[in-house]
């Protein structure tokens, strides 16, 4: 027997905001935050431009984590556990009326991003890329599941996916879920750049991030976290939280294909999908929208389309598909959780935001929602992330009936 699972909180970090409001004020005006890099100098870089976190992260990160605790974590640590901090706290969670054994927290990242542009003590406890688990555990009590997934830019959604079946299927009543990435690093942008995966366009980084169009060079790295607080709805009611949405159903699958290329035609990303849906016992008619991984790389964004097309047949023409990357950039292991707390809040919001810098490629013809955000009534909405090595995730959100925001 399974139950069903619901979103009693949310929370995003990304370049356009320190909190899931300010990021999603930002999407909605089409406002890019990509810009010069400014953690290091870049000068020797091919690509010279990030979607880095605001000036004001390193004094927020303050609110939520201590002076000695700050001396020991990476930066993409500190990210985390201060967005999850932040997540529990909008959920009005008092763990000490729970069964703490049934509590858990399920991250996902690719690493910790820790370089050697950044104090080199604590080298250990910096490169632990479970921390945030681990340290939200312990910051609750939570006795729980403690798991750091990393299946590259699928790890948070992973880790959505597989924290959603503990609740379902009666492991746990609370999980926190979510993810990290903070890569902003000559290191990393260096190996990126060795891959020909990331834009090079200096000359205009604010426009250099554009899914599914014409003259896409790359994807732009971007930092960031997303937090979603699962619940059971039976524990969720039980406690009169507020909701704001429901994991429908999800999908982890991998091509085993190859450590870079997703196979041709999207064939992977395809059956992403589409398992997804039925592990919901939906039909491809029910989607309202999809929050796509849109990476704005030449392949993902040719067989993402592709598999949208198979997938949804001739509706997918009418289907809204915009693309979060064109204005917070790739936040690698992030993106799965980012993103899921986007089209969740875009479901409670009844709002479309759009893929900016958007310029018609011919190959490519579904509704991108180009430019400027759009109402609609929404009550099912899908989130993907495809990553390197294969690994896809598919997460399918609903809306139940009353919980819209204007309500």
């Amino acid at each position: 027997m399974t139950r069903r699972v619901v979103i009693t909180a949310m929370n995003a970090t990304t370049a356009l905001g320190l909190d899931l409001e300010a990021t999603w004020q930002g999407l909605v005006a089409g406002r890019s935050g990509i810009r010069r890099i400014t953690l290091f100098d870049p000068s020797d870089l091919a690509t010279q431009f990030a979607a880095q976190l605001p000036d004001e992260f390193d004094n927020y990160v303050r609110n939520y984590c201590n002076k000695r605790l700050l001396k020991q974590m990476a930066r993409g640590t500190a990210l985390g556990l201060a967005c999850s901090k932040a997540a529990v706290e909008r959920a009005e969670l008092d763990f000490s009326r729970f069964d703490r054994s049934r509590c858990g927290v399920v991250f996902g990242a690719a690493d910790t991003g820790h370089s050697r542009i950044y104090d080199q003590e604590f080298w250990v406890l910096k490169t632990m890329a479970h921390a945030v688990p681990a340290l939200l555990s312990m910051e609750y009590g939570l006795t729980g599941p403690s798991l750091m997934l990393s299946s590259a830019c699928a790890s948070s959604a992973y880790a959505i996916g597989v924290a959603c079946d503990l609740i379902a299927h009666g492991r746990a009543d609370v999980v926190i879920a979510g993810g990290y990435s903070s890569i902003v690093n000559p290191e990393h942008i260096r190996g990126f750049n060795e891959l020909r995966a990331i834009s090079t366009q200096n000359e205009s980084p604010a426009t250099a991030s554009k899914p599914f169009s014409l003259g896409r060079d790359g994807f732009v790295i971007g930092e960031g976290a997303g937090v979603l607080v699962l619940e059971s709805l039976d524990s969720a009611q039980s406690r009169g939280a507020k909701m704001f949405g429901e994991v429908l159903g999800h999908a982890m699958t991998n091509e085993a294909f190859n450590l870079m290329s997703p196979r041709p035609d999207g064939e992977g990303m395809f059956e992403a999908m589409r398992l997804a849906l039925e592990s919901g016992g939906l039909s491809p008619d029910a989607v309202d929208y999809i929050n796509a991984h849109g990476t704005s790389t030449p392949l993902n964004d040719k067989y993402e389309t592709a598999a949208i097309k198979r997938l949804f047949g001739g509706r997918a023409a009418r289907l809204p598909v915009s693309a979060s990357k064109s204005m917070i950039g790739h936040t690698a292991g992030a993106c799965g959780a980012v993103e899921a707390a986007i089209t969740v809040w875009s479901l409670f919001q009844g709002m479309i935001h759009p893929t900016i810098n958007y310029v018609p490629d011919p190959e490519l013809d579904l509704d991108y929602v180009p430019h400027t955000a759009r109402r609609a009534d929404l009550q099912v909405a899908m989130s993907n992330s495809f990553g390197f090595g294969g690994c896809n995730a598919s997460l399918v959100f609903g809306l139940p009936a009353g919980l819209r925001a204007s309500t």
